[in-house]
This record gives structure tokens, sequence and C-alpha cells, in this order.
């Protein structure tokens, strides 16, 4: 008879009674979870960089900038001269070549009024307390000082009178040495732009490449093409309307006696196209130089006033009639806008800074997601209406 295995099992340990049950082990404590940032705050922290490099890198994205908004500019332009059997690059060199030569011609013709006017800038100042005066009835000994300083604004000499010699060299000194840097970014810019418009639809058919969809694909350059016909609508419009307003302004200036008027136009023409603040710059320049010029204080406030006038009607009747519903923008985006771009990149930031609104509206209304945000960039009337009223 065989023997039958059995399994020996293991002996337990008796516990005494006296002796309590020992604890179970404790579990390990649940990680802590990471902590969650209110979205509104990890919105705001991107935008403060945003800000800060857009400032700290602004010697590069200037020009960057200005060359790309540019190239969408003179892309439909750059296209039909293609279509009229110009080589690509024959034709970004002429367009180039003519934007330089009408800087170069613009900044011949301001060079020497301009000249003579900053070389008078010490005695501005005097002349117009010196008008300030015959308005309020100033006293004759400031009357005599007020001759006094025309004659030796005029050459001559009083051995009576001590001579004072004013030096400011610091603005000059600041000038000579930033000049240099605007104008390599300058050629930076126009060289940029010549690449650009030499490779056409490059740029266009890499991204169609890498995008993965079909759909992906066809709303990319749906949002180019749109963004290039906004851009060149926009900014042709707005050069006819500021050409327009520079001849009104040269002929105003000469029909009531303020000198160079064709300066007065040219200026009206170039501030015109940073909004609000280049109006207003532009009076100030017509009060300044009218109280210099003009004989009576009265004639200056015509001036100034038929000034504004003109800018008014510019800014509040023809611009919205001509530039289109389309492009309507919020006006108090555009002002706070312009401002920031004016203090992060200077002249060319007030310059850059609509047509760059301009580009985030057409993208934004492209995108489902960023819809509300091209609404809120709109002009009044211009909000969607599939929002569902309130019941």
């Amino acid at each position: 008879m065989s023997e039958i295995p059995v399994r020996a099992t293991p002996t337990e340990t008796p516990v005494p009674a006296d002796e309590p049950p020992a604890a179970p082990a404790a579990a390990a404590p649940p990680a802590a979870p990471a902590p969650a940032y209110p979205r509104w705050a990890v919105i705001g922290m991107f935008l403060l960089l945003i800000v800060f490099a857009m400032g700290y890198a602004r010697n590069f994205l200037m020009p960057v900038v200005l060359a790309v908004l540019l190239k969408m500019v003179f892309a439909p332009v750059q296209r039909a001269l293609d279509r009229a059997g110009l080589a690509p690059g024959i034709s970004a060199g002429l367009i180039v070549g003519l934007l330089l030569a009408g800087l170069a011609a613009l900044v011949a013709f301001l060079a020497t009024p301009v000249s003579d006017w900053a070389g008078r800038l010490p005695l501005l100042g005097m002349e117009i307390e010196a008008k300030l005066a015959e308005l309020s009835w100033a006293t004759e000994g400031m009357r005599e000082a007020a001759a006094q300083m025309e004659r030796i604004a005029a050459g001559e000499e009083d051995p009576e009178v001590q001579r004072v010699v004013v030096e400011n060299t610091g603005d000059f000194t600041s000038w000579a040495l930033t000049a240099p840097q605007m104008i390599a970014q300058l050629f930076f810019t126009l060289i940029l732009l010549f690449f650009l418009l030499a490779s056409g639809d490059m740029f266009y058919e890499k991204l169609v490449h890498v995008l993965p969809t079909f759909h992906d694909k066809r709303q990319a350059m749906r949002i180019a093409r749109d963004v290039e016909l906004k851009l060149s609508r926009y900014l042709s419009t707005i050069t006819l309307i500021n050409a327009g307003l520079g001849v009104a302004v040269g002929l105003e200036m000469w029909g009531l006696g303020m000198p160079n008027p064709l300066l007065f136009g040219v200026l009206a023409f170039a501030l015109n196209y940073i909004p609000y603040l280049g109006a207003l710059a532009g009076l100030v320049i017509v009060i300044v130089v009218g109280f210099v010029s003009l004989p009576e204080v009265f004639d200056v406030a015509i001036v100034a006033l038929v000034y504004f006038l003109l800018t008014a009607i510019e800014g509040q009747l023809v611009t919205p009639y001509f530039v289109g519903q389309s492009l309507r923008l919020n006006t108090v985006v555009v002002f706070t806008f312009v401002s920031l771009c004016a203090w992060l990149w200077s002249v060319v930031g007030m310059l850059v800074a609509t047509p760059l609104l301009v580009t985030i509206r057409t993208f934004c209304e492209h995108i489902e997601k960023l819809e509300p945000i091209g609404d809120f960039l709109s002009g009044r009337g211009e909000e969607r209406e599939d929002i569902p009223a309130e019941e």
C-alpha cells in the first residue's frame, strides 16, 4: 500500500493573552496633486512674457515684422508682375527699388526745411512766449525784450545786452549715435523684403506640406490669402485717403499764409498713418510753426482750427466710409495698441500697430476658438449674430 504524502502546514505561533494584537501596516500617503493655476493667471503670465520679449528683442523684431507686413501688402503686386512674365527676382527687385527710391525722395525733400527748423529750435520757445505775452497785454518791458530777441535772431548785436549762447548737443549726439542703427535696420528690412518677395509662395507651399490633414491645408491657405487681401486693401485705401488729406492740408496752409505749405502736406500724409496720435502731432506742429510765422494769435487759431476740422472729417467720415465694414476696428483697442507699440518699438511700432491688428483680427475670424477675440477687436456693429438671446 503506497503512502500519500501530506503537505506540512506551518505552525501558528500562539499569541499571549496579555499582549495586544499587532497594528496593521499604515498605507502610503497619496502623492500631493500638482498645483492648479487659474486659467486667467496662465494667460496673464503668457501675455506678460510676450510683451517682455517684444521689448527685449525690439532691434531684431521691428525690421522682421515690418518686412513680413510689407511682403503681405506687395504680394498681389508681385503675383501680377509674375503673371506678366517677369522672373520673381526681377519683380522683387523692382518693388524694393521703387520703395527705396520713394523713401530717398521723401528724405531729400524733408531734409532742407527740417534742418532749417531744427536750427531755430533754441529760439522757438522765446518767440512763442513773446507771442503769448502780446496776447496777455504784457508790459512794455516784455515787448522790448521780444524786440531785442528778434534783433538777435536777425543777426543785429547790441553791445549793452549780454549774449547768451544756448548749447544743446545732447539731442544731436543721440541722433548721431542712433542714425547708423536706424539705417542698418532699414537696409535689413529691405533685404529681407526682397528675399520674401523673390521666394514667391515657397513659404505657403512649405506650410501646406507640413500640415497633416487636407482641411488644415485649405484653412491655412485661406487665412494667408485673406490676410494678404485685407492688408493690401486696407493700406491702399489708407494711402489714397492720406494723399487726399495731404493735398487739402497743403492748400489750407498756402491759403492761410503758412510757410512751406508743401512740407505740411507731406507731413500730414505721413503722420496720418499713425491713428489718432499722428493727427495730434500734426496739430501741435501747426500751432508751433503758426506762433512763429504768423503775425497774430487769431491767425494761429484759424490755421489750427481748419487743420483740426480736416483731420476730424477724414477720421470720422471719410475713412470709416471707404475702409469698409470688414476692416473696421475697435477704436479703444486701436488707441491702446498703438500706445503700447509706441512704448515698445517707438515710431515703427506706431506704424505697424494697425496692420498688426488687422492681421490678428483676420486670423481670429478663421479659427472657431478665437472668434470671440475677433469680435472684441472689431468695430461697433460687427459682432457675431449667432449668440443666443437671453430668455
